[in-house]
């Protein structure tokens, strides 16, 4: 399977929950989707509020041809350094996750090792606002082979179904 194939396989899993757009989208990405999510918590009637929880998801996608070591981490760069920058830590927020899905046609032997050590982590006043994680999944379209971050684990869920 071609990664433009499983690139559209990717983004149909992602539009149930998630904004996608693939439009207008400054490189090196292809396509984004973000998830927002809002709770309240009161006791007996709304204005005796608890606590308003706010989560955010920001995923990047990004298409290769051949993917470097270097590459890799130019792309984890950009995508983390542009999730960060719509994170919006006020009172209530609890968590902000950036997620990276690569999907390349070929991939160099080293590429799985640096994937499973790419380790991104911020709190926002030592965590009473909140804080972003970044997961990061790779997906070999040749081969079939995935690999991850310790954060995007739960990712191969999603690149089973390719």
């Amino acid at each position: 399977m071609e990664s433009n194939e499983a690139l559209e396989k990717v983004l149909d899993s992602y539009r149930g929950y998630y904004n996608v757009t693939t439009e207008g989208i400054e490189p090196p990405f292809c396509a984004e989707a973000e998830f927002h999510s809002h709770n309240e918590q009161y006791l007996l009637v709304k204005a005796a509020r608890i606590a308003d929880i706010d989560d955010n998801e920001y995923v990047f996608f990004a298409l290769e041809n051949h993917l470097t070591s270097e590459k890799l981490v130019e792309l984890c760069d950009a995508a983390w350094k542009r999730g960060l920058s719509r994170v919006n830590p006020v009172e209530g927020h609890r968590c902000s996750d950036v997620i990276l899905f690569l999907l390349a046609d070929s991939v160099d032997e080293d590429v799985f090792n640096t994937a499973k050590k790419i380790k991104r982590y911020k709190s926002y006043l030592l965590s009473f606002r909140g804080w972003s994680h970044f997961r990061l999944l790779v997906r070999d379209c040749s081969s079939g082979r995935l690999a991850c971050n310790r954060m995007g684990s739960d990712l191969k869920k999603v690149a089973a179904k390719l």
